[in-house]
């Protein structure tokens, strides 16, 4: 449940793209040779620092702009946890964002699913996307005393000048190394870096596990590379049919129906907070928190967005409901400590460069949005998911990309239907918590791939290891490439 305060409320959240041909200007990335050894150095964090002792690590290099091979590179951190069995090969991760890390989820995934057929013929190979964590250059758009409030600029309910968007294209740029670094970061991009590091590893065809965001780059790959396919296992898809409002509007309907899910289990429980009008009831609790921020017995500070956004956060999985029903109950009656208590619990949020990767990526995926059309684009989220609006009106809502140096390259929307990949498999929650189920349906559709249905709440389930019928469905494609029946479902 790493950075889910920062991630609940920076999720959201293209051109059809000719299968790049390997040319000759390639061949001194596509065949260095990799040397995996130490970890020592490539933890950007506290508790990365700890989860790769004893791992090993690499780096790849890659042209940062594709089209200037010849030119300045970049380096492509990955972790790799070996196969505890005959390997099959190995298997990329991405545990999405953007701005997750790849390779402390190898770290992670090779835990939970210590005794799955997955570990045991895979090498797990968890890389860090361009301009992510350990890769070279990472972006960095904040300075220390930034830091703290940083995800303010990219939230919800924020009130922005065409200065702050400027600031932040302008310490993006002066930070990370200059306006090409920031038009080197897209999506398609890390696509062709996972064809390399597939040329790289020795494999002519790529095995790939992404969640999320991680749906959108292993989406890409199948659309650039489709002859390159062996596996893509796509987990919480994102729809590459719609454009980044229409995708940013379904995310946050989805947070509205699983909090709607959440007050009908409360409504069976005595002493349930929400009452008969559950959203207004939450509206009335957090609303005063736009004013008079929630002050902890140590006093600490936690403002709407804060709260909101921890929320937010706990709806990813039923398991985490009474937390929240918990803190919605201490916020009725004055008592700031079930949310520290939560905040305590979870950390402090985003680690590493997650918000500055956060901003980076989506500058470059997404088409810009003016002004007049951010406003209206508010307007739209807080009628699809009334519980967060803080009844502040939704003048001030900007594009935070609006002043970047570079112009974007849309990920999506995507071709109606990719052809000539192998069979795909992608995992969808009926009741998925910020990438909707009917994205799921439209990308297992667009790829021409198999679909498993998982009836629940939540976002994400593959590598989790918690779920025997998701389990042996996977492993079984990665393992087999048998995809499982066309209505085949599980329970979460």
């Amino acid at each position: 449940m790493r950075r889910l305060m920062t991630i609940a409320l920076t999720l959201a959240l293209g051109a059809c793209a000719p299968q790049p041909a390997e040319s000759d200007s390639l061949e001194r990335f596509t065949g260095q040779t990799l040397t995996f050894g130490s970890c020592d150095g490539y933890a950007t964090t506290a508790a990365d620092e700890k989860l790769f002792a004893g791992q090993e690590c690499a780096r790849m290099l890659v042209p940062l702009d594709y089209d200037a091979p010849d030119g300045p590179t970049g380096e492509i951190a990955m972790l790799r946890v070996p196969a505890r069995g005959a390997s099959l090969g190995p298997l990329l991760l991405n545990s999405g964002g953007p701005g997750g890390t790849g390779m402390n989820f190898a770290v992670q995934t090779a835990a939970n699913l210590a005794g799955s057929p997955i570990t045991e013929r895979f090498d797990l190979v968890g890389f860090d996307p361009r301009g992510v964590g350990a890769s070279r250059p990472a972006l960095d758009c904040f300075t220390d005393a930034q830091t703290d409030t940083a995800a303010e600029f990219i939230t919800t309910a924020g009130r922005y000048t065409e200065a702050n968007t400027r600031a932040i294209a302008e310490g993006c740029a002066t930070l990370s190394g200059g306006a090409q670094v920031l038009g080197a970061v897209g999506s398609r991009d890390t696509a062709r870096d996972m064809d390399v590091l597939r040329a790289v590893l020795g494999q002519e065809k790529l095995s790939f596990l992404g969640q999320s965001y991680g749906t959108r780059i292993g989406a890409l790959y199948a659309e650039q590379f489709p002859a390159h396919v062996r596996a893509l296992v796509l987990d919480g898809a994102v729809d590459p049919q719609l454009g980044f409002a229409e995708r940013r509007l379904g995310t946050f309907a989805a947070f509205q129906t699983a909090f709607d899910a959440l007050a009908a289990d409360c409504a069976t429980k005595p002493d349930c907070p929400l009452g008969a009008d559950p959203t207004r009831v939450f509206q009335e609790t957090v609303r005063p928190l736009v004013d008079r921020p929630l002050t902890g017995a140590d006093g600490r500070k936690a403002g709407f967005n804060d709260v909101v956004g921890l929320v937010i956060a706990l709806l990813y999985d039923s398991a985490a409901w009474p937390a929240t029903v918990s803190i919605i109950s201490g916020l009725r009656d004055g008592d700031p400590a079930p949310y520290f208590g939560v905040v305590d619990l979870l950390g402090s949020g985003a680690e590493g460069n997650f918000i500055d990767a956060t901003i980076g990526i989506n500058c470059i995926d997404n088409e810009r949005l003016t002004p007049a059309q951010a406003v209206a684009l508010r307007e739209r989220i807080w009628a699809a998911a009334p519980f967060m609006d803080p009844g502040t009106g939704a003048e001030g809502a900007r594009d935070s990309c609006e002043a970047w140096p570079v112009a974007p390259d849309p990920a999506f929307p995507y071709p109606a239907k990719v052809e000539g990949v192998a069979p795909t498999l992608t995992v969808s929650i009926t009741g998925d918590t910020t990438t909707p189920h009917s994205g799921g349906i439209s990308l297992a559709k667009t790829l021409g791939g198999g679909l498993l249905t998982v009836d629940g709440y939540g976002h994400t389930i593959v590598a989790t290891g918690k779920n025997a019928c998701v389990d042996a469905a996977v492993a079984a494609y990665l393992i087999d490439l048998r995809l499982p029946a066309a209505d085949a479902r599980c329970t979460r």
